[in-house]
């Protein structure tokens, strides 16, 4: 008599592990939450907030914060890091909130040319996350190289 493989068991133990993954996948996160801001009923009589934080993204790839300069490359962006997170403290000890809630202003806004490469604002972006800014804007108007 010839030995032979009963796979009777091995289809059941498949037939399991299906299921459970079947199961599982709709759990998964899968999505990425963009906040698309309202427009404004009336944008020219808006003030302007001053405690908003912009990270600019130069040509060159250096790094600047609101008006000034200086703060690294995009290769190496530690003083941005450092920088920010001083700032992050400086608004928790002073209490700034976020309008409406009560969180700490964190908001930071990324403004780079068209032509820089996704993966420079990418490695910015990431900087900025690892400083512990939340939520982070990207602005898509045109910025005139500088």
């Amino acid at each position: 008599m010839k030995p032979t493989i009963n796979v009777t068991p091995l289809i059941d133990v498949l037939l399991v592990l299906l299921i459970i993954f079947m199961v599982i996948a709709p759990t998964k996160p899968t999505a990425f939450k963009a906040k698309v801001p309202a427009e404004p009923t009336n944008g020219s009589n808006l003030p302007a907030n001053p405690n908003t934080l912009i990270v600019t993204v130069k040509s060159d790839l250096s790094l600047g914060l609101n008006q000034e300069n200086d703060y690294g490359t995009v290769e190496d962006s530690a003083k941005l890091i450092k920088s920010l997170q001083a700032e992050f403290e400086k608004r928790e000890n002073a209490g700034i909130l976020r309008t409406g809630t009560n969180e700490i202003e964190k908001t930071v806004f990324i403004k780079a040319p068209k032509n820089l490469l996704y993966g420079n604002v990418v490695k910015v972006l990431d900087a900025v996350k690892l400083s512990g800014a939340e939520p982070i804007g990207l602005q898509i108007d045109d910025l005139r190289e500088n």
